[in-house]
This record gives structure tokens, C-alpha cells and sequence, in this order.
């Protein structure tokens, strides 16, 4: 199933946001959010007609750093000996076709297709017997924004990935995937930047949920971004950005220059 989250036609407020199904060409409305006790709703519209938001309303999001070692070598690190995480602040979180805002506190803001995780029950301490799979509701596509310059000068990422807008997601969370072995992609006005598999990655999907929830509770609608292959670069103004995950589909957002 690939759940949704959209304004139906001639809407366009927050609060008349509906979580909905994609059933063919159509959207359904459901009742609850897809990680809690929900039912199909009656009501449909063409998907075409609908605006998509982003998938989830996060608690939070747990970003892993370095997780594909082509990536961790492009920019001049080592391995990490245990997954290197770090949070991003759901202001963050832009939908599909929504913009990107560049900064001006930074002059190489750049892109990281990024497979994502969202949960759909509330994990802790899992053991090594328990399937972490299991506590997950479905994947989606994600970009994860960073203001390369700001990380190289603060040392650590909170600033460099917490700019609004810095964390697009969607446009859908698709519940039937295997996740070992995904296409990741992203283009830049068309042109490929980035490709990798997730069975390239250094620590698996479901490595992942185990140690992550042995750090923090996991709760329903959090978002996890597994890393990103090798090729980030930059985003100027003008750019239409596309991330695909085989499977989920793509998330497309355009580039904007600093609002002032």
C-alpha cells in the first residue's frame, strides 16, 4: 500500500490535511493516521488533483551520517566503527514540490538522496531476537539538505542540515518493500547525481531500528534517513531536485535563493 498525505481540492489551510491511499490514479481518504487503527473512507479524487504534503508530522527525525562508504571517502572521513547519528528538527520538513530555500549563512548548500524509514509502533531497547522490520510502517524518499560549508566549520551537523525547508520527504510511505537491496537516486535538472543500492549500505536497515532504539524510543510517525551514496553536490537557484527509491517512488522539489 502506498499511504499518503494531502489537501483534497480547493483547500489549501494545514488543518484540512487528510491522510489518504493510493488506490491507482485516485487518492482515498482514511480515517486516522495510517500508523494508528484507520479505515478506507468514501470519498476519492484524482491523485492529480490533490496537493501532496509530506507523508509525516514527525516527533523527530534520526539522521545516520556516513553509512555508504563511497560517501564517507568522498568527503574525506573514515568508516564510522558504530552508526553515526544525529537529529534533524521537523521545521524542516517540506512535501512534494514544495521549495527548497537556500540560506545565506551558507554559500554550498547540497543534496543527499536518502532512503527513509518511518515507524509504525513505538520501539525501545529492542533485542537481538525481535525483528526491528517489524516496528516499521513503510519507506519513503528524503533529501537531507546540508550546508556542507556550516558542517565543515561547526563540526557537528545541527546547524548545517536544520535550515527550514532543508528536509523534503514524500510523496509517499510505501508499505510493501524489501529494503536490502533499493535503487537510491537523485538528479539535479535531470541529470544524475547520485545512485547507489541500500545493499551497499555499512549498517542494513534493519541494524539500524535495533541500535537507534537502544539510544531513544522510537514512536509512530518518527522518520529515520539511512544515509546517502556517493555524489552529493551543490544546489544553486533554479534547480529541480528528484529523489527515487525504487519501489516508493519520486520526490521532487525546486531550488530557491534566499527569501529576504
Amino acid at each position: 500500500m502506498k499511504f499518503c498525505r494531502f489537501l483534497p481540492p480547493g483547500t489549501s489551510e494545514p488543518a484540512s490535511a487528510l491522510y489518504g491511499l493510493l488506490e491507482g490514479h485516485h487518492i482515498r481518504d482514511i480515517s486516522g493516521a495510517p500508523w494508528s487503527s484507520w479505515s478506507r473512507g468514501s470519498r476519492t479524487w484524482p491523485a492529480a488533483d490533490v496537493g501532496l504534503l509530506a507523508p509525516v508530522d514527525p516527533g523527530k527525525i534520526v539522521c545516520v551520517g556516513r553509512n555508504y562508504a563511497a560517501h564517507a571517502a568522498e568527503l574525506g572521513n573514515e568508516v564510522p566503527q558504530e552508526p553515526l547519528i544525529f537529529l534533524k528538527p521537523p521545521s524542516a520538513i517540506i512535501g512534494p514540490g514544495e521549495t527548497i530555500v537556500l540560506t545565506p549563512q551558507s554559500q554550498r548548500v547540497e543534496h543527499e538522496g536518502e532512503l527513509a524509514l518511518i515507524v509504525g509502533r513505538r520501539c525501545a531497547q529492542l533485542k537481538d531476537t525481535d525483528d526491528p522490520l517489524g516496528y516499521l510502517l513503510g519507506y519513503s524518499c528524503l533529501n537531507d539538505v546540508t550546508a556542507r560549508d556550516l558542517q565543515k566549520s561547526d563540526v557537528q551537523f545541527t546547524r548545517a542540515k536544520g535550515f527550514d525547508t532543508f528536509c523534503p520527504v514524500g510523496p509517499y510511505i510505501e508499505t510493501e518493500l524489501d529494503p536490502s537491496d533499493v535503487l537510491v537516486e537523485l538528479l539535479v535538472n535531470g541529470v544524475l547525481r547520485q545512485s547507489g543500492r541500500t545493499s551497499l549500505m555499512i549498517y542494513p536497515v534493519a541494524f539500524l531500528v535495533r541500535w537507534i532504539s537502544r539510544v531513544m524510543t522510537l514512536n509512530p510517525g518518527d522518520l529515520i534517513a539511512t544515509g546517502t551514496p556517493a555524489g552529493v553536490g551543490p544546489l544553486a537557484a533554479g534547480d529541480v531536485v528528484e529523489v527515487s527509491v525504487g519501489g516508493v517512488g519520486v520526490l521532487r522539489n525546486p531550488v530557491e535563493a534566499p527569501r529576504t
